[in-house]
């Protein structure tokens, strides 16, 4: 460096200030607007060139924004020629690559050796100098592509700076946390949300509300999205303590909610949200179970103002501009997705508000998860799936408007886990949920990514994916799950992961021991839904190791399990399962019980054959498995026969591995009943060869 010519060296200064790559043009700038005494008083004295004068080491700082600029060309005697010049001799000495504009250090240590030009005392000042004449000079374009290296530089000199200048520092730093978070990048965004409020200090209310409560909401949701969440708490407070308009307070509302639901604290979550809405002044539900009758009357009400609408319709509504209502929207879709732990029954009356808002005052970036889970609700309990699969495509039909991309990945969550699979191959819906948990973390909803995740495991499981790369991908995901602080996601993947071990027969005891912790958490946390998941988990391994008296005594103490699992394809495996465990309890039965479990099972039939006649291509296999059995137990041993025939083909050919060995079993176990031992063996055989080839390890030792 000392061999370099003063100029040159103070152009490596420049530019080992603004990264190990810089634009030329951004470096010029800067020499053309700093006087020659600043450069000499940023310079170590031992590096200044023995043909100039030495400095004296300068003792002010420079102004870090409003600097005179007046004074940049004095003492200057910098020409373009010597620019060039030693960017050819920096160049021609290897420790710049130059490519027209772009420039970048050979090596991280020669611009080490640069930045070690520059005096100590002054690194900061001159950095902030550097920043300030980036900040008034560089094109709005440039300005906004070199914004992150900018603020940087500008919040070096901070601790220098004038009141005037922190207030121009912390929207500056706003600005930077914002394009931070747009790229997803919210670890960065933190860091410039809290130095853009340490810019302002605590007059930042009063002297620059507007950029404090941004500095707050924002740094609140980047927070919360790194799972900072006693930052985001205090900052959810500091605003909330603030005397200011409820919709001021919406964005930290929002946030609070969303975490609150985040970290398993539904009661709270729900009682935040219904809280909000009353504050704007609409209308609010109470917080009780809904009657049939409700529910019935306001389902008419929504099926009245649709009016045979087609989706296109519904997508060409015009756009809510309702601030207010906007608001109501967003906190009705928090409801919407937490208050099946508490009050399943509210469920419906919540969607059905959301989508006579729609309706009525036009479409937000709520309206698309409110018409996929109209959707949910006409393909599950309503049973009229191919309205649903309509309103479903207008949810998409929606994400297509301007403005409507942030809800895309709670609609593809919606649709794919809970409407396409009643009229469509449930395998169909594997690739589109990998690709919303990929969306999920590019926007940093990585809460609804994580259920995108663990949803199309879980569908991998139902459709018989091997259960060593199901028990891979969900180790995967814990890892993911914790390091992203998604607790309620966690559990669910702990209890499908806890199931796939037993049916491997690892840890077996274990996997009992975890599923009994998480019943009782589930029953004091008055979590419902966890409960369901894991009484459907239970089941699902009874019934695999023809546990009947453990399956019947489940089914009988768990509840309405399909009303906390809705329209998730859970609910339709658990059904299928529940009406097999009746069949078999009265096959053992005799007198009035076999009568009371023959009635049960024909009821969970009928479910099962109505989805079937409606299209549902993925029950097919369970409806001739339920009439072979059905068939056992009426003595008509052609039709047993025949179904069960029909059941090993039809799941061999949608590509039900674990079911079709399941088949085998059954049919196995028919025909030695019978006396047959030949085709008795036969579907044994078969069936050890899928459960094998389906990683069921213990199971095919059962059937040795």
């Amino acid at each position: 460096m000392n061999r370099l010519q003063e100029e040159t060296q103070r152009i490596l200064m420049v530019a080992s200030c603004l990264g190990a790559t810089f634009r030329l043009s951004a470096v010029m700038m800067v020499m053309k607007n700093i006087s020659r005494v600043e450069m000499r008083d940023s310079m170590r004295a031992s590096m200044i060139s023995v043909s100039g004068t030495a400095a004296t080491m300068g003792s002010s700082s420079a102004s870090l924004l409003s600097s005179d600029l007046s004074n940049a060309c004095t003492d200057q005697d910098g020409s373009d020629s010597s620019y060039a010049s030693s960017i050819e001799e920096f160049e021609e000495e290897g420790l710049c690559e130059v490519d027209n504009e772009e420039c970048r250090f050979m090596h991280d240590q020669i611009q080490s050796a640069a930045f070690e030009l520059i005096s100590p005392e002054q690194r900061d000042s001159f950095r902030g100098r550097i920043g300030s004449i980036l900040l008034r000079t560089l094109p709005p374009e440039e300005l906004e592509a070199s914004l992150f290296e900018v603020v940087d530089l500008l919040n070096c000199a901070a601790s220098n700076a004038t009141d005037e200048e922190r207030d121009e520092l912390a929207r500056m730093n706003l600005k930077a946390g914002i394009k931070a978070s747009e790229n997803a990048a919210f670890d960065t965004a933190k860091v410039y949300f809290k130095t853009g409020r340490d810019a302002l200090g605590p007059r930042g209310w009063e002297v620059d509300y507007r950029t404090m409560l941004d500095l707050c909401s924002h740094g609140a949701n980047a927070c919360f999205v790194t799972g900072d969440f006693d930052s985001m708490n205090e900052l959810i407070d500091e605003v909330l303590s603030k005397d200011i308009d409820t919709k001021e307070k919406y964005r930290v509302s929002d946030i609070k909610v969303n975490s609150l639901h985040n970290i398993g604290k539904y009661n709270e979550s729900v009682n935040a949200a219904l809280d909000f809405r009353r504050q704007l002044g609409l209308p609010t539900l109470q917080k009780k179970p809904a009657s049939k009758f409700t529910i019935i009357r306001e389902f008419i009400r929504v099926k009245r103002l649709l009016k045979n609408k087609t989706a296109e319709d519904i997508a060409n509504l015009p756009d809510l501009d309702n601030e207010l209502y906007e608001m109501g929207q967003r906190m009705n879709e928090h409801l919407a997705h937490c208050i099946h732990q508490i009050e399943p029954t509210m469920f419906p009356l919540i969607i059905f508000q959301m989508v006579t808002t729609s309706l009525k005052h036009g479409l937000s970036s709520s309206s698309s998860p409110a018409f996929a889970r109209l959707g949910m609700l006409l393909c599950g309990p309503y049973g009229k799936p191919h309205e649903g699969r309509e309103m479903a495509r207008a949810a998409e039909l929606i994400l297509e408007k301007p403005g409507m991309r942030s809800s895309a990945i709670r609609t593809v969550l919606i649709t794919q886990s809970f409407c396409y699979h009643w009229t469509s191959p449930l395998k169909d819906t594997i690739a589109p949920l990998l690709e919303g948990y990929q969306i999920g973390l590019e926007i940093g909803d990585t809460s609804t990514a994580c259920w995108c995740l663990i949803t199309r495991i879980h569908y991998l499981f139902c459709v018989g994916r091997s259960l060593d790369c199901i028990q891979k991908e969900l180790e995967a995901s814990i890892r993911v799950m914790t390091l992203l602080n998604h607790d309620d996601v966690k559990l669910n993947t702990i209890t499908l992961l806890a199931t796939v071990k037993k049916l491997r027969g690892i840890d077996a005891n274990a996997g009992d021991k975890i599923l009994d912790s998480m019943l009782a958490s589930a029953a004091s946390n008055g979590d419902s839904l966890l409960s369901a998941t894991v009484n459907y988990m239970k089941l699902e391994v009874f019934v695999f190791y023809q546990e009947w008296k453990k399956a019947v005594d489940l089914v009988r103490k768990a509840g309405n399990v399909r009303l906390f699992l809705s329209s998730f394809f859970g609910a339709v495996r658990y059904t299928f399962f529940e009406a097999l465990t009746y069949l078999k309890a009265a096959e053992s039965a005799s007198g009035w019980k076999k009568r009371q479990m023959k009635k049960c099972a024909h009821k969970t039939i009928h479910l099962i054959r109505g989805w079937a006649k409606n299209g549902n291509v993925n029950v097919v296999h369970y409806l001739y498995i339920l009439d072979a059995e059905l068939a056992v137990l009426n003595g008509k041993n052609k039709e047993a026969k025949e179904s069960f025939n029909a059941a090993i083909t039809t799941s061999s050919r949608n590509g039900f591995l674990h079911d079709r060995a399941l088949a085998h079993e059954l049919t196995g176990a028919y025909f030695k009943a019978q006396g047959d031992d030949y085709w008795g063996n036969y579907h044994i055989e078969c069936s050890k060869r899928c459960y094998q080839e389906w990683g069921c390890n213990k199971k095919v030792e059962q059937l040795m």
